[in-house]
């Protein structure tokens, strides 16, 4: 029986779907591959692939009607460089034949098929490699040669590829001649995929199987879908509460909330942005917009808004909070633009206080992530402002500035510079907390513990990469004093206690995201939700407290949050992976999408868990550069579990998320 065919004669001849910039904007925007890319799906993202290019065509090498899908990279595999990869298939298939008519245009590196296929870094293979064939099995850094055989291919000929998985045997044949045999344990269902290191071209694609297997699937489907229809009634569907007109002044996730006027009523502020010198290393605020949530109304607007799509194009953060930095019941704005730091009337945006930011005096040589080698303005670009408190208020006065990756600086709510620190890379998003109880809060930044005083108290024996985000909390039971839980790239997912001892450290691929919550109620402590970017995007790993892996799948899109959402108020915590109909939806933690969204025209680019109606629960907030959707629950107001999270005046692209009781 037949379960997938392609031979790509639907497609149109021309570039197979692809990312035209091959950026950041999938860390935490859904921006899927424009174009039809049929039954297939790409998981790797690469910063090293050049702007504009692809990775594959649909073309005609045979001057007829029929079609190959060519893979069009120069690839050497090293665990930080991934192998072209173009996935179809289900999941669940776990006994089946995979054929392929490929020609290998080079006999470079190893280019051929993967099966039993989890992730792009969970799956075996089936290679043509240099002078033979051979069948590997990949876990996540780890490429074991399970069997080789010599064997004469060219360059000039399309073989019959062909590989047989039944239960922990597999069978290989080049032409319908068998070749190679093996066994292995590891995956025992999987999807499948194409992969090839070099230019190769695939004439056609095909799965079958056996009639049992087939009804063995139809009836695992059945069960699954009934299983998961009853999780579903257990859920509140989502029910639509507000939109609000974003005219000219949208963006994409450069937006902050809070409570402008004094009241109860909650404002946002968004801004947009323009770029200087290279790529995103130096924007800066062009517009800010602050608008009522309730009304949809502006209430103040500083710079001229543009109705223009760059202004949703930006993968970094912008500088700005809001708190009320002076007790005064009405919170204020912090931003910098102009190479100022400026403490802004949330009632009217009108300058409150003003300082110019530090002179860049270093020698760029001896800092790090200094782009070309040399500062490119006499004064700071600011690329973030986190709120912090080395001061011992009771509620958080200082402001914590950062330049790209290299320097930190602070202030206390006067605008006075308190210190100045610089030890490696600053990563994207410090953290602050009382982890010592003094009193007084340090500063976790990157790999390095920071005192209140600005005083380097441990850092971890890292030097490469940066923490992309981190949370503290009381996650493993046994730590009541806390752990630190980060992920740093290539570098892994860690978990670390206060004195710095790495407890745990799971390379995964470029860890990118990362957060907490009680998602599995019968278990201890709090599990943990990480997931991929670089490289092999799209890996979402589940962790217990203690660091152990529980689940691991790919999601078929970018831009997964993976934020904990108090969405029933019963004390167990969904995960938001974006607003897309097809692919997001809130997960629970056995990876189940148990509430997905309507088909409602809603926006998709953007997705926040705040909340914002007044009852313990989270609402979710969607918006692209036109409009902005608030979504509610569509029932009662749960038990009123209401969890702490990270604090609204504390916003970044680069946050880990957690929800604590």
């Amino acid at each position: 029986m037949t379960l997938f065919f392609d031979d790509f004669k639907n497609f149109p001849l021309g570039p197979f779907p692809h990312d035209p910039s091959h950026s950041a904007m999938g860390e935490y925007h859904y921006c899927p591959n424009k174009g039809e890319h049929g039954q297939w799906y790409d998981p790797i993202a690469s910063y090293r692939y050049p702007a504009e290019s692809f990775t594959y065509l649909i073309t005609s090498p045979f001057m007829d009607e029929r079609r190959c899908l060519e893979q069009m990279r120069l690839e050497k595999f090293t665990e930080k460089n991934a192998a072209p990869v173009l996935r179809a298939g289900d999941p669940d298939w776990k006994d089946y034949t995979l054929s392929v008519k490929l020609r290998v245009l080079s006999s470079a590196e190893g280019c051929g098929i993967l099966f039993r296929y989890e992730t792009s870094l969970h799956h075996y293979a089936l290679f043509l490699v240099p002078g033979g064939i051979s069948i590997v099995r990949v876990n996540e850094l780890e490429r074991l040669v399970l069997a080789h055989a010599s064997y004469n291919w060219n360059c000039d000929d399309f073989y019959e590829l062909s590989i047989t998985a039944k239960g922990n045997k597999f069978t290989a044949s080049i032409n319908n001649e068998p070749i190679l045999e093996c066994e292995d344990a590891l995956y025992s269902k999987g999807c499948i995929a194409l992969s090839a290191s070099m230019p190769t071209q695939y004439e056609w694609v095909r799965v079958v199987t056996s009639e049992e297997e087939a009804e063995r699937l139809k009836q695992e489907r059945d069960s699954k879908q009934k299983s998961l229809d009853l999780k579903r009634k257990n859920h509140e569907s989502l029910k639509l509460h507000k939109k609000i007109d974003l005219k000219n002044f949208g963006a994409g996730r450069q937006i902050r909330f809070g409570h402008l006027t004094g009241t109860d009523e909650w404002f946002f502020v968004i801004c947009q942005h323009q770029r200087r010198i290279h790529k995103d290393r130096y924007p800066f605020i062009s517009c800010m917009t602050a608008v009522s949530l309730e009304t949809g109304k502006v209430l103040w607007q500083i710079g001229t808004p543009r109705d223009d799509p760059d202004v949703i194009n930006l993968t970094t953060d912008l500088p700005f909070q809001i708190i009320d930095i002076d007790n005064d019941g009405i919170d204020e704005v912090i931003a910098s633009w102009d190479f100022s730091l400026f403490i802004l009337d949330g009632r009217t945006g009108e300058i409150k206080k003003q300082v110019p930011l530090p002179t860049n005096s270093e020698d760029p040589k001896n800092l790090d992530g200094i782009e070309f080698g040399r500062h490119a303005f006499s004064r700071l670009n600011a690329d973030a402002i986190r709120m912090v408190n080395i001061s011992g208020n009771k509620t958080p006065t200082d402001i914590l500035v950062k330049d790209r990756y290299a320097r930190l600086y602070v202030y206390d709510r006067d605008l006075n510079l308190k210190w100045k620190f610089s030890h490696n890379n600053t990563g994207h998003f410090p953290y602050s907390h009382d982890f010592y109880g003094k009193g007084k809060e340090q500063i976790f930044s990157c790999y390095n513990m920071i005192d209140s005083d600005g005083k380097l108290i441990w850092k971890l024996p890292i030097d490469v990469d940066h923490t992309d985000e981190i949370i503290f909390g009381k996650i493993d039971p046994d730590y009541p004093e806390g752990i630190l839980a980060i992920v740093a790239g290539w570098e892994g997912f860690m978990l670390i206690d206060l004195k710095g001892n790495i407890l745990v450290r799971d390379i995964i691929g470029h860890a990118q995201r990362i957060s907490t919550g009680n998602y599995c109620k019968d278990r201890k402590g709090y599990e943990i939700c990480v997931s991929t970017y670089w490289e092999n995007q799209g890996i979402i790993y589940f962790y217990d407290s203690k660091g152990k892996e529980i689940w691991h799948k790919e999601q078929l899109c970018n831009g997964n949050l993976i934020s904990p959402v108090n969405w029933d108020g019963n004390g167990s915590d969904l995960i938001l992976l974006n607003a897309n109909i097809k692919h997001g939806g809130l997960m629970d933690g056995e990876g189940d999408i148990v509430i997905s969204f309507p088909d409602d025209g809603h926006p998709d680019l953007c997705a926040e868990v705040i909340n914002l109606t007044g009852d313990s629960r989270d609402e979710i907030v969607v918006w692209d550069r036109k409009q902005l959707w608030i979504y509610t629950q569509d029932g009662s107001s749960g038990n009123g579990y209401s969890p702490k999270k990270y604090p609204h005046y504390n916003a970044s692209n680069y946050r880990g998320e957690y929800n604590f009781r």
